[in-house]
């Protein structure tokens, strides 16, 4: 089982990976900021499994759900500062 935690650990990352290049390489700032919600996202699905893995999901839950919570409220933000900049 854990073999197969690790696969999709793996797969996550790579995914990861994707993102970070969508995040690097775009030209607008509408497309950074779904990449890094993106990664955010997978980050949060790595620690859970990670909890699973270790057989400390408690502790992973509370730490994913802060972090999912640092994600909404920098995403609010950067869409309060571009809606405030003007941008379309």
């Amino acid at each position: 089982m854990k073999i197969f935690f690790f696969f999709v650990l793996l797969i996550l990352a790579i995914l990861i990976g994707v993102y970070l290049y969508r995040v690097l390489q775009d030209p607008t700032i509408f497309d950074r900021v779904l990449g890094l919600n993106g990664i955010s996202t997978k980050a949060i699905i790595l620690l859970v499994l990670i909890g699973v893995v270790f057989e400390r999901v408690d502790m992973f839950i509370d730490i994913s759900t802060g972090y999912a919570l640092l994600n909404l409220v920098g995403a609010l933000a950067v869409a309060k500062y571009l809606e405030q900049k003007g941008l379309p």
